[in-house]
């Protein structure tokens, strides 16, 4: 049962390092870009935006798992309704979120004490 209560703890947050990785890796298009070196220092900061502001979520999440399932959800509705495309375009990003927040809901749900506001 603790592996169980172990895998419920981990696998949203490991899932969520992995994602914000993956949306990292489209900031380096910055350096084929051609600019000098302050250009591409902005570019980078300003396409790095998403990812901080995930790890700040996350590291708001750690605790409190209610926030990251909101949030992650809310996220992928979010992504999918102002990005246009064909729908298998906008999976690669928008599935994985839905997956985060749900599992982050799921471990809510499934913990014994649902504190809102719990004290770290």
């Amino acid at each position: 049962m603790d592996k169980i209560k172990s895998a419920f703890f981990w696998l949203p947050r490991i899932l969520t390092i992995i994602f914000i990785l993956f949306v990292s890796l489209f900031a380096l298009d910055v350096f084929g870009m051609g600019g000098d070196f302050w250009a591409t220092l902005g570019g980078l900061a300003i396409h790095l935006i998403p990812s901080f502001f995930m790890i700040i979520v996350l590291w708001a999440t750690w605790r409190r798992p209610w926030i990251g399932g909101i949030f992650f959800i809310l996220l992928g509705f979010v992504y999918f309704f102002l990005t246009s495309g064909n729908f298998l375009y906008r999976l690669p990003i928008g599935a994985p979120l839905f997956l985060i927040g749900f599992l982050f809901g799921l471990e809510y749900f499934k913990s014994k004490n649902r504190q809102h506001f719990q004290r770290p």
